[in-house]
């Protein structure tokens, strides 16, 4: 047996040669120790670059210790708040450990486990003791319980609101919000739980009976995941405690009901006459009805589609208007316009309400299908990043991009569920200035959880704006400013793990980078001073952009060094 043992031990040494020689073969092929080290460099995919900036964060927490007071702010409450954002990210890593060895182990070790008569039940529990038998597992138990204390130091418990209201239907869980991802034996209203997201899903695509979601995952209010759940009127919540994540499991294929308020999130078994009763009455808050034959959005889609406006050309942005631009460059003509009233404009407390907006020019097509009041479709086509209008090829091919985008399955699934016509559906391509942001920024001027008028509030991501809008796991610094006592308190810090930024050498060829985020780095989370003026600041912009259009805005925009500008702004999902 032990000679057994020894030849199957120098087979494997055989074995690992011959993939050891292929891995240098294939890195020496694209340039060696010299392309590994420039491509560590530029990309900064390392998970030790992430390690390093979580450790250093968490040394910054400790040496500044605990403060009465952060500027206007309870200083305790800001400290667990900052250190909450760090011990999130930690235990986000060690979920991405963990879920790497989980892709690259189980199918591996059942082959080599086989081919060695290694025992069944050894073979199977293998990758589950290799995780769990490392220091990142132990890192792991450390965050959760750590994290379990923060949050009952905060008053929280584990819930977050993105869409609040009530919706009862049957418990579901599964990967992801994808069409098809719904089981067929179930009808009518579902509450799903769903383990991933990515921010750009659409709920409705997936399934018209969909009524409320339960996302095992952080995610940014402002996503556009949180944006179309807000205008279907999808009851919305994410919980990351994982004593409740267990309880919620062990609901999955009964009757319950999920109500998110002010007062918390309960999650409690509900009767079928429940659902019933919601179903008939049509007083549910989840119900999705798409627009009927003389809803006033469809009626302006149609009038639109009807307007004969060829393609070819260039509107600069003064001259756009909706029927042959689109709303959205309408929209940013129409702040493009207020620009220079905005700078005559100021708070109560003397904080000007100044911004800017990129020069931008419209290629038209006729445009109906985006930030209108009835269908918002935030993110649902492509936008394309660095690219240089110089290249003509790049150009029309960034172009030709976000046009094709129009008929992607994931944009005809939503227009199906708006009830718009395919074959009314049209659009124009906003070219904007590419800007080079120190942060992003989406504004509500209606808080969307508690539908607060007297308050703008704001998410905030290091980098360019796609880390908020697309929904990248993480947690963007979220700021609360009243618009008239001027009064600002930190939700939220961010600990997104990387900024997308645009590089400054190198073609501009639609492509950014990701850098690695020591947030003990950055203004916004260790400096109070800092965070009250641009909350103020914001604040102000959002409360005239608001009364400017008349209705509560979605309005995104970034701070290049001092600089306000806003890119767009649409009427916000009520």
């Amino acid at each position: 047996m032990c000679q057994k043992w020894r030849l199957c031990e120098i087979g494997l040494e055989d074995f690992s040669f011959v993939l050891l020689s292929r891995f240098v073969n294939a890195l020496e092929a694209m340039g060696g120790a010299k392309w590994l080290a420039g491509n560590v460099e530029s990309k900064n995919i390392s998970s030790w670059k992430e390690c390093e900036a979580i450790g250093t964060e968490l040394l910054a927490w400790q040496e500044r210790g605990l403060l009465e007071k952060e500027g206007s702010e309870d200083g305790q409450i800001v400290w667990a708040l900052r250190l909450k954002a760090t011990l999130d990210r930690a235990r986000r890593l060690t979920e991405e450990y963990s879920e790497a060895l989980l892709q690259i182990f189980p199918q591996r070790v059942q082959m080599l486990g086989k081919a060695l008569g290694i025992p069944e039940n050894s073979i199977r529990t293998y990758t589950e003791a290799e995780i769990r038998a490392g220091v990142i597992f132990q890192v792991s138990k450390l965050c959760t319980l750590l994290l379990k204390a923060v949050r009952s130091a905060l008053g929280s418990q584990g819930w977050d609101i993105l869409v609040p209201g009530a919706a009862s239907g049957t418990l579901v869980q599964v990967q992801s919000i994808v069409p098809g991802s719904l089981p067929s034996t179930i009808e009518g209203p579902i509450v799903l739980v769903v383990n991933k997201a990515d921010g750009d899903e659409e709920v409705s695509a997936a399934g018209s009976n969909i009524v409320g979601v339960i996302l095992l995952q952080e995610l940014p209010h402002l996503s556009h995941l949180g944006v179309r759940a807000r205008q279907e009127r999808v009851v919305f919540v994410t919980c990351e405690d994982d004593d409740k994540v267990a309880d919620m499991q062990k609901l999955t294929g009964k009757n319950v009901r999920l109500d998110a308020s002010l007062t918390g999130v309960n999650l409690t078994l509900s009767s079928t006459d429940d659902i019933n009763s919601e179903d008939l009455s049509g007083n549910c808050s989840s119900t999705v009805e798409p627009p009927g034959p003389h809803d006033p959005f469809l009626s302006a889609v149609k009038a639109h589609s009807n307007k004969g406006v060829s393609a070819g050309g260039i509107i600069l942005l003064a001259d756009a208007d909706a029927e042959t631009s689109g709303a959205k460059a309408a929209a940013c003509g129409r702040l493009a316009s207020l620009t220079a009233a905005s700078k005559q404009v100021s708070s109560d407390q003397g904080v000007p309400a100044s911004f800017q907006v990129p020069k931008s020019m419209v290629i038209p097509f006729r445009a109906n299908v985006e930030d209108l009041a009835g269908m918002s479709a935030a993110g649902l086509y492509d936008s394309i990043p660095n690219v240089s209008p110089s290249n003509p090829t790049a150009f029309a091919n960034a172009v030709s991009q976000v046009w094709a985008s129009l008929y992607t399955r994931r944009a005809v699934l939503s227009r199906r569920a708006a009830g718009v016509p395919q074959k009314n559906a049209a659009m124009a391509v906003l070219v904007q200035e590419m800007l080079s942001p120190d942060l992003s920024f989406v504004l509500h001027t209606l808080s969307p959880t508690d539908r607060d008028q007297n308050s703008v509030e704001a998410e905030i991501a290091p980098g360019l704006g796609e880390t908020l809008a697309s929904g990248t796991r993480g947690t963007p610094w979220r700021l609360s400013c009243g618009k008239f006592d001027g009064h600002v308190r930190t939700l939220a810090f961010a600990n997104f793990s990387e900024e997308m930024v645009v590089s400054s050498a190198g073609p501009a060829d639609g492509d950014v980078i990701c850098l690695t985020v020591d947030y003990s780095k950055k203004p916004l989370t260790v400096d109070p001073a800092f965070r009250h003026q641009l909350g103020q600041q914001l604040c102000s912009v959002g409360y005239f952009l608001e009364r400017e259009f008349g209705s509560p805005q979605d309005v995104e925009g970034c701070l290049v060094g001092e600089d306000i500008f806003v890119v767009q702004t649409r009427p916000q999902p009520q």
